[in-house]
């Protein structure tokens, strides 16, 4: 349940509401919003404990939630969660793009990718080094080697990288390199993957499991809020259906549906969403017409060549400065903002679709 207090209520009195909650051998979650201050209570209270609260000075109503995820409900943070990376910020009304290729394959490769990011506008520069693969016999990924590569490729360009997460050994290295933690739809109900990346304070990208409900997703991300972690991303990045057409169906009314339950921000997955480079960009706008905090778009200068086969659905890297200058026309036209980091940079001429 969530305890709603006045609106004039004192730092002090909302400590005196939450030593009672918690001497009740529950805990309190503190969620402050514009109008409000919500504090969560989270584990199995004493029937008489919502009564006594409400008979408590400063406390304007009780209200029992009946869904199984608290943390990540809209009904405990009623305000949308933003999430600040060095200087970029996730949620809201901003738009966040993230662009590079499937895996990090070479230092130069991943460099230049970094550049062309960059100089189109991306804020994020996503990329493998550990990648879970459907066959034994697929390209795995470089390992600790990569993320290393993409962290310089980051630095050196002045972008934020994101990463795939794996196993909860490797959190902890992963962390140390990348600013974002990705978890991939394989793994979104690794239970002790979530536990884990529960105890650190970097960000986490959730993808939705291919066969996910709303709700399973949602309690997936419970697991990361309730270790202590408040960053969590959600990303829809198409479910399974019998459409053999698209490498799967891209739920575009996840992203209204997520932003009505949480309060967390919604990054939209074109690439694995349609699985058709075709596809993306179209999808891509879709996904921000219906609400979208965010994008993470796979692009490879030399897509067919690509070590993890998966180049039929990244963009090029003209088509995807393409995409990112029409996002900045229609961004403000849906209640966004897109602050994107251009520099100057070298036409996109050298990279032509094929």
């Amino acid at each position: 349940m969530i305890v709603v207090t006045n609106s004039n209520i004192s730092e002090e009195r909302i400590g005196e509401i939450v030593k009672h909650i918690e001497r009740a051998g529950v805990q309190a979650h503190v969620s402050r919003g514009t109008d409000r201050t919500v504090i969560g209570i989270i584990g199995q209270a004493d029937p008489t404990l919502a009564e006594h609260l409400r008979q408590m000075k400063g406390v304007e109503n009780v209200i029992k939630i009946s869904k199984t995820y608290k943390l990540a409900s809209r009904d405990f943070h009623p305000d949308d969660t933003i999430i600040e990376v060095k200087g970029v910020r996730i949620g809201g009304d901003n738009l966040t793009i993230m662009g590079g290729p499937c895996a990090v394959e070479s230092p130069e490769q991943i460099d230049e990718i970094a550049r062309l990011v960059k100089a189109s506008g991306g804020q994020v520069l996503r990329g493998g080094a550990f990648k879970p693969r459907t066959g034994p016999y697929s390209f795995q990924g470089v390992g600790v080697e990569g993320l290393k590569m993409m962290a310089d490729a980051g630095s050196k360009h002045g972008l934020l990288t994101i990463t795939e997460v794996m196993t909860p050994e490797y959190v902890d290295i992963c962390a140390e390199y990348a600013d974002i933690l990705q978890v991939g739809t394989r793994n979104m109900q690794n239970f002790d993957l979530l536990r884990k990346l529960g105890t650190i304070r970097k960000p986490v990208l959730l993808k939705r499991g291919f066969s996910a409900t709303y709700d399973e997703f949602l309690n997936a991300a419970e697991y990361i809020l309730a270790g202590g972690n408040p960053n969590v991303m959600l990303c829809e990045r198409g479910i399974r259906t019998f459409e053999t057409y698209t490498r799967n169906t891209l739920d575009l009314a996840a992203i209204p549906v997520l932003q009505e339950l949480s309060h967390l921000p919604v990054i939209s997955d074109p690439s694995h969403g349609t699985g058709r480079r075709e596809l993306v960009e179209p999808m891509a706008k879709a996904s921000v017409a219906a609400g979208a905090n965010g994008l993470i778009v796979e692009m490879h200068t030399d897509p067919d060549n690509s070590m993890t086969g998966d180049g039929v659905q990244s963009l090029f890297p003209d088509q995807f400065a393409r995409l990112l200058k029409e996002l900045e026309q229609l961004a403000p036209l849906v209640g966004k903002r897109f602050e994107t980091t251009k520099q100057p940079a070298e036409h996109f001429a050298t990279w032509k679709v094929v």
